[in-house]
């Protein structure tokens, strides 16, 4: 019997996902507002009756892939704020954990691009319910980079809404330098890494001469 149940448990979580995939990969060209439900079902091979056994709409389906694109984001973020974060080090120091984040932020785009493609375009879409799940993702990074730069030697003395001003303006930058190297050619990603370099750093001495 729970052989069974496994079974079954694990093969309708194969169906969801296969869903996802396929929706993912329709919003390749479209928009969720424009997405079908027996556009996704017909690229999954089901029929139509099927889709209600794991979502209630598209606006739902739409939701589980903002869960699964900011948890594959996640690690990228967390691990900018630790290459960019520069309390005690030289300038140089500075300069080399911004290269290295930048680069975190170049190979994350390239190896999860629906994923990118899919936040970016739907964070100010026609659909509310998603729209109102990608900020509600955002709210919790900024949340949690603004712990992390709160235990910092150079958070000394901030308040918490400031901190919270600074992790949205990491946040917000990591995702426009993200969706910059989405969209770049080849030959112009040098260029978008040389523009988010210089405005992470840019951020950096903004923080370091805040008077609050």
């Amino acid at each position: 019997m729970s052989h069974s149940l496994g079974v079954r448990q694990a093969q309708k979580q194969k169906t969801r996902q296969a869903f996802l995939d396929a929706a993912l990969g329709l919003l390749e060209e479209q928009s969720l507002s424009s997405l079908g439900l027996r556009e996704v079902t017909r690229a999954v091979g089901v029929a139509p009756t099927a889709f209600y056994r794991h979502f209630h709409s598209t606006a739902d389906l739409g939701v589980a892939l903002v869960e699964e694109a900011l948890g594959s984001l996640h690690p990228m973020i967390s691990g900018t704020v630790s290459a960019s974060g520069d309390p005690g080090h030289t300038h140089d120091d500075s300069d080399e954990r911004i290269d290295r984040a930048v680069a975190l932020i170049a190979r994350h785009v390239r190896g999860h691009p629906a994923h990118i493609r899919f936040v970016a375009r739907e964070r100010n879409g026609g659909v509310q319910k998603v729209r109102a799940a990608i900020a509600e993702q955002m709210d919790r990074f900024a949340e949690e980079v603004r712990a992390e730069l709160a235990k910092q030697p150079e958070s000394a003395g901030w308040s918490d809404d400031d901190l919270l001003m600074l992790a949205g303006l990491y946040v917000d930058q990591m995702l426009v330098t993200a969706s910059a190297f989405l969209e770049a050619a080849p030959e112009e990603e040098d260029q978008v890494a040389r523009v988010a370099k210089r405005r992470m750093r840019l951020i950096s001495i903004g923080r370091r001469h805040w008077l609050g």
